[in-house]
This record gives C-alpha cells, sequence and structure tokens, in this order.
C-alpha cells in the first residue's frame, strides 16, 4: 500500500530524526537520491547541462547538493538563485566547489542558462509553500519547455496537503520526494503536475505514526481484499445484491449497473423496477421483479439511484431502500432526491458515490469549488452524512470518518463517458453484498473499474466494454 503523510507529520519525523543524525546528514541523504534521479534521467550525466531552480529553503539545498553531485560528475550545472542573500550557504558552497556556477533570476543570463538546459531541477519551493508561483519563478519556469523538469519533494506551486493548485506551477515529468509521500502528490489537479514519482527513503519510517493521511491501495492489497466463495457456499452464502436502478426514459442505467454487479462477486443479483425487461432480455441470470425493493425479496446490500428519474416512484423507491436494515449504496438520481436526515438516521452503512456537481449540491458548494479542492470535499461529505463517500473524478477518493482517506491509482480521464458510473455503482454495490465493508468496497470498485478501462487502452472507451473487462481484471489482480 503507498500512504502519504501531511507536511505537519513529516516535518514531526523530520524534527526527530535530526535530532538522531550529524548536522546536514539529513539533506545529503535527500540530495544523494536527488542527484540518482537525476542521472537515471539523463541517462549520460558527463556533459550534460542541468539548471537548477534554487529558492531560499532547504528545498533549494537539496537542489544545490544534488547539482554539487552531478557538477562532480561533468555535468555542467547552473544555479539560478531566486533569492540570493538567502540560498542554502553550505549547498551553494558545495557546487561552487564541484566546479557548478551561480547566477541571479531576473537576468538575461538566468533565462538563457534555463533555456539550455538539458535537464531542470525545481528547488523554488518546498512542501510548505502556498500558492501560485511569483512571476520571476513563472518566467524561469517557461525557459525550461522542452527539457526534462524534476520537481525537489513535489512540483513549486501545489499544495503538499490537499493537491490544490491556486495559481501556476510547475509541471515536472518526475517528481523525487523525501521519506514519505505527501497527499498532493496523489491526489489531482496536482497530481498532473508531479508526473512520474520517486520516493527516497532517508530513514523517516520509525518516526511516522502508523495510520497514515492518506493511502492507495496497490493490487495485493485489493487481491487480500476481493470476495472468494468457500466450498460450501452457494448463491445466496455469497451474497445477493438489489438494483433499483432504470426508468423509461433511461432503461439503459439499469443494464448497466446490472452489468457491473454480475461482475462484483456476489452470488446473485435482484433487479426491481420499470426496466425489467430489458435487464432480463441482456442478462438472464438476474432476479427480476417489477415491485417495490421491499418486495424483491431478501438482498444483503442494495444498489439505487442510477437513471431512477425524479418522479414520485422514484422518491418511493429511494425510501423503501433507505429504510432497509443492509448496507446501501445511492448514486445519481438518488443523490439529487436524498435526505440527509434519513441518511444520517440509519443503523446499516450507506455509500454515496457522487460526482463533483453531485458532491456541489450535497455540500452547497460550486463544482470548481469540489475540483479545486477535493480531498476537503470528499471528507467534507463523509462528516456531514456518516457515510463512505465515494468522490468520483480524475482522481477518485474514498473517504469515511475516522480513517485514512484513500486515492484511487488506477484511474483514467477516458472514464468520463455516459454510464461508466452506472457500472462502478453496480460492481461496488456487489462488493458490498459478498461481506465487504463500505470502505473497502468502494476501494476495490474504484481501482477494478480504473484498471479496467486502463485496459481498453488510450482511446474513446464504452460503459459495456468496461463491465465486460471487470472479469479479466478480476483474474489478473486475484492471480497477483
Amino acid at each position: 500500500m503507498r500512504t502519504g503523510y501531511s507536511v505537519e507529520t513529516v516535518r514531526a519525523a523530520e524534527r526527530a530524526l535530526m535530532a538522531e543524525l550529524p548536522e546536514g546528514a539529513l539533506m545529503q541523504r535527500a540530495a544523494a537520491g536527488l542527484a540518482a534521479a537525476c542521472a537515471d534521467l539523463l541517462g549520460r550525466v558527463y556533459g550534460a547541462r542541468v539548471a537548477l531552480l534554487v529558492g531560499s529553503g532547504d528545498n533549494g539545498g537539496d537542489a544545490l547538493y544534488a547539482g554539487a553531485r552531478l557538477a562532480r560528475r561533468g555535468a555542467g550545472v547552473t544555479a539560478v538563485l531566486l533569492a540570493p542573500d538567502r540560498a542554502h550557504a553550505g549547498g551553494l558552497r558545495a557546487l561552487r566547489a564541484a566546479g557548478g556556477r551561480a547566477v541571479t533570476a531576473g537576468t538575461a543570463e538566468g533565462v538563457r542558462a534555463v533555456g539550455r538546459a538539458d535537464l531542470v531541477v525545481d528547488g523554488i519551493v518546498g512542501i510548505g509553500g502556498k500558492g501560485g508561483l511569483r512571476p520571476e519563478a513563472q518566467e524561469l519556469v517557461r525557459a525550461a519547455e522542452g527539457a526534462l523538469v524534476v520537481a525537489v519533494d513535489l512540483p513549486s506551486g501545489v499544495d503538499a496537503d490537499t493537491g490544490e493548485v491556486r495559481g501556476a506551477a510547475v509541471r515536472a515529468d518526475a517528481t523525487v520526494t523525501f521519506g514519505a509521500y505527501k497527499p498532493g502528490l496523489l491526489v489531482d489537479p496536482a497530481r498532473e503536475h508531479a508526473g512520474a514519482l520517486r520516493l527516497v527513503d532517508i530513514g523517516l519510517r520509525p518516526w511516522l505514526p502508523a495510520e497514515p493521511d492518506i493511502e492507495a491501495l496497490q493490487h495485493a492489497d485489493v487481491a487480500h481484499l476481493l470476495p472468494r466463495p468457500a466450498a460450501e457456499s452457494d448463491k445466496y452464502r455469497r451474497g445477493v445484491v438489489g438494483i433499483v436502478a432504470g426508468s423509461a426514459r433511461y432503461p439503459g442505467a439499469a443494464v448497466l449497473a446490472v452489468a457491473g454487479a454480475l461482475a462484483g462477486g456476489a452470488g446473485a443479483v435482484r433487479y426491481a423496477g420499470p426496466a425489467a425487461d430489458a435487464v432480463i432480455a441482456r442478462f438472464p441470470e438476474t432476479l427480476v421483479t417489477t415491485g417495490p425493493p421491499s418486495k424483491a425479496g431478501r438482498v444483503q446490500a442494495w444498489v439505487v439511484g442510477p437513471g431512477l428519474g425524479d418522479g414520485a416512484e422514484a422518491e418511493r423507491a429511494l425510501a423503501d431502500v433507505l429504510e432497509s436494515d443492509v448496507p446501501a449504496l445511492v448514486d445519481a438520481d438518488g443523490l439529487r432526491l436524498l435526505d440527509p436526515a434519513t441518511v444520517r438516521s440509519r443503523t446499516a452503512e450507506t455509500v454515496l458515490t457522487p460526482h463533483a456537481g453531485e458532491a456541489a449540491a450535497l455540500l452547497g458548494l460550486t463544482r470548481e469549488e469540489v475540483e479545486s479542492a477535493r480531498v476537503e470535499a470528499a471528507g467534507a461529505l463523509a462528516d456531514r452524512f456518516g457515510v463512505t463517500a465515494l468522490l468520483k473524478g480524475s482522481t477518485t477518493l474514498v473517504a469515511t470518518p475516522g480513517t485514512p482517506l484513500r486515492v484511487n491509482p488506477t484511474g483514467t480521464p477516458w472514464l468520463a463517458t455516459a454510464g461508466s458510473g452506472d457500472v462502478l455503482s453496480g460492481l461496488t454495490g456487489s462488493l458490498l453484498a459478498a461481506g465487504l465493508p463500505g470502505r473497502d468496497a468502494a476501494s476495490v470498485g474504484a481501482y477494478l473499474h480504473g484498471l479496467a478501462a486502463r485496459r481498453l487502452g488510450a482511446a474513446p472507451i464504452t460503459s459495456v466494454a468496461v463491465a465486460e473487462r471487470l472479469r479479466e481484471v478480476w483474474r489478473d489482480v486475484s492471480n497477483g
């Protein structure tokens, strides 16, 4: 599992570790890892031109010491100092002693050095930086177009804790981060600025708390969570998921939700709603009824909302599901009809799966506010409604009160297509019915869903194709 820690937590761990080490040793560890990563990207260090964008903090010191190491291997290294009187003195001495040179930002010489570089190291602002880049830094970043850009710890201009980008920011080809991942490196929009991530172990692990601030499941974690039938299992012991979706206007939503559910590990799928004919025609194994959900038969979890519409019949179906004593997943039209008090009063688990627009309506925000502060929005949904909130988007987040935020690493922009959320809802509901807690069901569902889309390649995809790939990725993840 990939874990991330807040700036405050990382700094506390660094202070504890530095108390055990000789002065400057921690920075040297970071610089050694940074220099090694830069060398790997360059391929051939000797004769390469390297420009360091150096701010006033320890981030700039890391860049200077790494530059000194590259200079000793034959690279031509120029440090462009954005705050010459506050540049890290020890790092600057080391760079000059190794044959590197320093120039001042805001000069033609500094811009030329960056524009001619094969590799540019972003050491402008560290993990405590807030807001966008200043004009002088922006000029240097523009000059770096065409070069490989490596960010030190995180791209300058992004928020390390939230992933917010409040102004101009560096877009790196790679980010070398030290000791622990920072939440912003794993969450859009900042994740798009980070490029390939490389974690350098500087010895922080013993001083970091056992519970991270953010975590991302990997293949092995998902494989461990996947439900598997035992020898004595039958279709009912494996769990039955109920799907309340679709309408005369949107029968396809019911079909897609059922498609996801059939690939999700439950033993059987019940469908209750007006699209029964469309569902049974596509999936004859589905148990269908046109009556209310409470009359459909026993289920271990419900999915309600995709394509449901907003009329009185939809309201009654949603109320019927929420009155049940089994876990329920609410999506799409169900979210628009949701009564917060009803959700908070439920004794069984509830999972909400909004996209940014739906989350904005639930929280009384604008869509732009949600998209720019996704970590905060996901947590607010979970806390306000007392649920597991799966916030869909370029980075899908799963928040449950009192637990680390989870970020899904497998998403792709190609999933922004009609019906993909219906497939995800069915899949996640089936995992709920198979016995996974809401947080795990949402995390595993998002992981498999994103992986299925990735398997379809970097081209337009359909939601039906995503559903059809779920069995393949389930098998691959399960087999390691």
